[in-house]
Order: structure tokens, then C-alpha cells, then sequence
């Protein structure tokens, strides 16, 4: 049997799947994973303990390069068939398109390179590089040769660098003279040289030149990316992993605490991003796939990676930002290679939608087969919006949950397969047995329930732990409801199944005795017609314990605020309550974000509590000069 045959095509072939999934697990799951390439067959499908232990293995026994199944057997089969076309930052510069052949001979040049070194399998290497073709190679270089690799974003200060190079105690750092980043360069060297003055386990430092501008030099530990590999051979031998050796760290965001390093391994990863990627898009061989996403987030690492390449897709990969030169280079790109699926963020939507539609009617995107959503719940007036004027109301969206926890997608609709329903995931993927809680662990049985979600049984993708502090794993994911996977979200389920994530669980707040979540009012405030996107967090309040601040961005300038302010307080006590009316609205020009989009509700609520000593290190987010505007406004 080939991948393909498990690929579900009907209601009734997903229904069966979910239904099998459970009841056979092992069966469901070993059928799927013989269809890559195994050095080793496994011995056992599954084994876990989330009571004592908390862990997890998958495919025990086998042996496996992920690599031979993302690039080898594919030259095989088709070695001219295109694997990734790079956009560049400049619309006039030419893309660059590899093969899956000329990929792998990249892969394995680079992968040799690293072995000359003295790299082995577990070292663990860190990339700091932008959203170039050389990120791919490098990322798949780690996983020719079993060692792990560790990207970090390339927009994250030299402090951020510093402290994910020293939790994981990386041997080896890639990076570039610099990175376009719209009409701007952002200077990778000079910031990865400030993190190395803390970071004592590097031993060299790989330089791609990208930019070609002026950058300091250290004989003793950098190297050029094109001197490193000159003359290396395009051949090299696959290191021979186990399916539980480890494949990559990556570190989440984290909005308390020091960053998370989930680990991901190698056997169940593979077989999982293979498989929802295939069942979620769709993907047909002869597509073109884009996801919008940075390989330094897991939405790359899975969907821009190794999915696609499992499968054997083509990819769009791009360096540069929708904004620039101007709001309609998305729909420049999907017409230029004739997208079909498109893969993007609500925050990117929402950004796109505040702009005049010509931007995207301009454009002919008929071969767009299938839209997705990534990276936090799509508010209504979003998903319309991307429904109407992307799709033209003739595409499937599929909205999908996930975390970097998971690896891969959870709850999501099948495109075209399975029904969608607007700011719905809709239904979990076969396999994902989820259960909405209440705060006490209780299983909420009714079908149309609103509670705590959790998962009652592995995935093969499940991250295995934190890097270097397995408790903090227990702690944060097992500890909450014994048993369960507790991945710190809320859901409600309507009479059909339906998940919809209603945001962090501790995103709910009591107000005057009454638990309040976040999501539904500022569900609410986003109905607003002259409301682009909304952030409500609680503050200490001497009468009602808490009380809740409304930070709204608009569309445009409002000529009377006062009046806009009531309306919004209007609309949210129609829709929900008097109860939950914020005490304050403050209109604001942005929010702080972290590099992926989501929206860091800490920070504003340490704004709204005027604990301003308390921010932490902003340096990270995508745009911290906003947290001066914000506090201004507040001052």
C-alpha cells in the first residue's frame, strides 16, 4: 500500500477512519507508517503512560531516516518534479525553483559539510536564517545526519537567540549576513554575534551571503556558506535513527516563563504530518502549495518542511511580507504560480481586509482549490471576508487547531470532504479522541457542551517533552486533569460535533462572580463594522475583584470616539451581557504580537493593571514600538 490509499475522499471514508482510529489504533496507525521507508520495521505501534511517567512512544523498534522519505524515494520516482519555488523579497528578482534531485544533492553537500565538522547524531544545531531555500537545505541537512536541529526565527533579538542556543547547548550556529524583510534589511550577522558573546558551546558560526553588505568577521569561528560546502560531494549516507531519537527542538514563544524547547522525534512526526497534510489540503500531485508561514514556527517546520516534502508536493516558499511593495503581493504570487492551496493566518487576513479588495479582485486566483487558517481561531467577519473576496465563495476553508505541542493539525475539516462551518475547526482528525472537560476534570457527555478541551489518547506527533526538563512537561500539559493532554484552550461543541476554540483558558476571568472568556467579547467587538481587530484583557478592580479593558484597532481614523466606544459597549451587552462590558475601551493603531501573530494578552494586561515594571523582554515581539504608544495613551 502507498500513502495515498489512505487518503479520505468522502464523509463516510473519514467517518470510518475516525471510527477505526479508535478502536484500532495500532492497526490504523501501522498501516499508515509501513508506507514510508523504514531501515527496520517496528515492533510495537504505541506505548504510553500519561499517569506515572508521562511519555509516549511511537513505532518502538524501528529504525528510519525521515529524509529518505521526504528526498530519495522521490528521486526515484520523479526526480525533475519540482520541490520548493522560492519568491524573493523583490517581486522583480527571479524565483528560485530546486527539483526534488537537486534539493537532495543541496541536502546531502551541506549534510557532509556538517560531518567535516565533526557534527554527529543528537549534536543539537542552531539556523538563524530568513525564509531562503538555504533554511530548507540546512533544516533537512540536520536530519540526513541525525542532528538536531534548533531554528529560531530570524526577527527574534540577539537576547532570544542567546538563551534557546544555551538551553540546548548548540554546537554549531547557520546564519546570514542579513534578511530582507520588506523595504527593510534586518542585519542576522550583528545580531548573531551579540547572542555568541553569552553562548560558549558554539564551535563555528555558517554564513550564508544573502544581502552582500559589509559584516563583521571572526576567522577562528565563521565560514562561508559557499566555502563550507566547495567541492563536497552530493552524496551522503542517511544516519540510521531510531523512531524515538530525536529530530528537532522548537521553542514556543511562551507568554510566561522562559521558552518551552518541545521536542519532536522522528518516526511518529513523519507519519503524522504526512498524513494530515494530505487529508486536510486535499493535495493532489500536480499541485502548488503555499503556506505563508516562516520555517522558524511549527506551521513551517510541518507544513512547509516535511509534510509537503512526504508527500512528495511542490511548495511556494516566500521571503518577503504581504505589505510589500504593496497589499497585493499574496495574490501577485497565487497568480504568478498558480496556487491551489493557500495556507495563511487570521492576523495576515485581517491586515489584508482593512485594504481595498481591488487589491485581490485585480488578480485571476481561479486556481485556488483550497484556503486554510493557522495560528489562532478566525474571527466571523475574517473567515467571511477571506470566504467572499479570496474564495469567491466556491472554496472550502479549513480552519485548523493545532499547537507546536502537537506537531500537526488536530481538529480540522477535510477541503471539500467534510463541512465546514464559519470560526469552527469543526470535527478532531482520525485518531485525535477529544473531550471537553469542566474546571474539576468532569467529561462534559451532552453533544453540545462548552468546557475545557483535552485529548484522552497519543498521537504519533505529540512533542515528547521539553528540552531538559521533563517535569516542566508533566507540569504544564498532564498535571491539570490526570490522564489527559491539556493543551490550555477552551472549546464549545455544537449538535453535529464541532469544535470551536473560544481561546486560552486562562483567558477567562471572573468579573462580579461571573467566569467570563475573553474570546466571546471580543468576538463580539470584531462584528463591529469599523472594528479591524480587538484584544480584552482584566484588570485589578476594587468593587468587582476584576474588571475588563478593551484594547480595539479600526479602520481608519473615527471621527467621533466617545460615540464609537458606546456603540461597541452597546453591541457587546446585546450580544452577551451588561455584565460584560469593559470598564474601558482604548483605541490603539496596533497590539503586540509575537513574531507568529498571536497576540500577547500578558503584556496588555500588565499595561492595563499599570504594572509597567512587570513587561518583560519585548524585544522578541513583531512590533514592540507599540507598547510605547499603548502606555502613552494610557499615561
Amino acid at each position: 500500500m502507498i500513502l495515498e490509499d489512505f487518503k479520505l475522499k468522502t464523509k463516510e471514508e473519514f467517518t470510518k477512519a475516525q471510527q477505526r482510529a479508535v478502536s484500532d489504533p495500532e492497526s490504523f496507525w501501522g498501516e499508515i507508517a509501513s508506507t514510508f521507508i523504514w531501515k527496520t520495521p517496528f515492533e510495537k505501534v504505541v506505548q504510553y503512560d500519561w499517569n506515572g511517567t508521562h511519555t509516549t512512544e511511537w513505532f518502538s523498534g524501528g529504525k528510519l531516516n525521515i529524509t529518505e522519505s521526504c528526498l530519495d524515494r522521490h528521486v526515484e520516482t520523479h526526480p525533475d518534479k519540482l520541490a520548493l519555488i522560492w519568491e524573493p523579497n523583490e517581486p522583480q528578482d527571479t524565483a528560485v525553483k530546486l527539483t526534488y534531485k537537486e534539493l537532495l544533492d543541496e541536502v546531502c553537500k551541506f549534510a557532509n559539510g556538517l560531518n567535516n565538522l565533526g557534527v554527529t547524531k543528537g549534536d543539537r544545531v542552531c539556523i538563524y536564517l530568513p525564509m531562503v531555500p538555504g533554511l530548507t537545505i540546512a533544516v533537512l541537512a540536520c536530519a540526513r545526519i541525525g542532528a538536531i536541529h534548533s531554528v529560531v526565527f530570524a526577527g527574534f533579538s540577539a537576547s532570544a537567540l542567546a538563551a534557546r542556543i544555551q538551553d540546548s547547548r548548540c554546537s554549531i550556529l547557520i546564519t546570514a549576513d542579513g534578511a530582507f524583510r520588506g523595504g527593510k534589511t534586518v542585519p542576522l550577522k550583528d545580531i548573531a554575534d551579540d547572542a555568541l558573546k553569552s553562548c560558549d558551546s558554539i564551535k563555528k558560526c555558517i554564513v550564508l551571503q544573502h544581502v552582500f553588505e559589509s559584516i563583521s568577521w571572526n576567522n577562528r569561528l565563521d565560514v562561508w556558506w559557499h566555502d563550507f560546502i566547495d567541492g563536497l560531494s552530493t552524496t551522503c549516507t542517511p544516519q540510521i535513527m531510531d523512531a524515538e531519537d530525536e529530530l528537532f527542538i522548537l521553542y514556543t514563544s511562551g507568554s510566561t516563563g522562559k521558552p518551552k524547547g518541545m521536542v519532536h522525534t522522528c518516526g511518529g512526526y513523519m507519519v503524522y504530518t504526512a498524513y494530515s497534510f494530505m487529508n486536510v489540503f486535499q493535495y493532489k500531485q500536480d499541485d502548488i502549495y503555499w503556506c505563508t508561514a516562516d520555517i522558524g514556527w511549527i506551521t513551517g517546520h510541518s507544513y512547509m518542511v516535511y509534510g509537503p516534502l512526504l508527500v512528495g508536493a511542490t511548495s511556494v516558499h516566500f521571503e518577503g511580507v504581504p505589505s510589500y511593495p504593496d497589499w497585493n503581493r499574496f495574490w501577485k504570487i497565487c497568480e504568478k504560480h498558480k496556487v491551489n492551496q493557500f495556507y495563511t493566518a487570521p492576523t495576515a487576513i485581517r491586515a489584508l481586509a482593512k485594504h481595498p479588495t481591488t487589491h485581490v479582485t485585480n488578480h485571476d486566483l481561479s486556481s485556488l482549490k483550497v484556503l486554510g487558517s493557522v495560528g489562532e481561531p478566525i474571527n466571523e467577519e475574517a473567515w467571511h471576508w477571506y470566504d467572499k473576496n479570496v474564495g469567491k465563495s466556491n472554496v472550502p476553508i479549513v480552519d485548523t487547531w493545532w499547537q507546536t505541542e502537537t506537531g500537526g493539525i488536530l481538529i480540522s475539516s477535510l477541503a471539500g470532504v467534510t463541512d465546514q462551518k464559519p470560526t469552527f475547526a469543526t470535527l478532531p482528525l482520525p485518531g485525535i479522541q477529544a473531550a471537553l472537560v469542566d474546571d474539576k476534570g468532569n467529561v462534559l457527555m451532552d453533544t453540545t457542551a462548552e468546557g475545557i478541551l483535552t485529548i484522552n489518547y497519543p498521537w504519533p506527533s505529540i512533542a515528547r517533552t521539553i528540552w531538559g526538563d521533563h517535569k516542566r512537561y508533566q507540569e504544564v500539559y498532564f498535571s491539570a486533569f490526570p490522564g489527559r493532554y491539556f493543551p490550555g484552550d477552551g472549546a464549545l461543541r455544537d449538535e453535529n460535533g464541532n469544535y470551536r476554540i473560544t481561546g486560552r483558558v486562562d483567558d477567562v476571568v471572573i468579573v462580579s462572580g461571573h467566569n467570563l472568556g475573553t474570546a466571546p467579547i471580543e468576538n463580539a467587538i470584531n462584528e463591529h463594522p469599523q472594528v479591524v481587530e480587538s484584544a480584552v484583557v482584566s484588570y485589578p478592580h476594587d468593587i468587582k475583584g476584576n474588571a475588563l479593558m478593551a484594547y480595539v484597532i479600526l479602520y481608519g481614523i473615527s471621527e467621533n470616539p466617545v460615540s464609537l466606544i458606546q456603540e461597541i459597549r452597546d453591541l457587546i451587552s446585546k450580544t452577551i451581557g451588561p455584565i460584560a462590558k469593559p470598564d474601558r475601551v482604548l483605541i490603539v493603531s496596533g497590539l503586540p504580537k509575537t513574531r507568529s501573530g498571536k497576540i500577547m494578552r500578558r503584556i496588555l494586561r500588565k499595561i492595563a493593571s499599570n504594572e509597567m515594571d512587570q513587561l518583560g523582554d519585548i524585544s522578541t515581539l513583531l512590533n514592540p514600538e507599540i507598547v510605547d504608544e499603548i502606555k502613552k495613551a494610557l499615561s
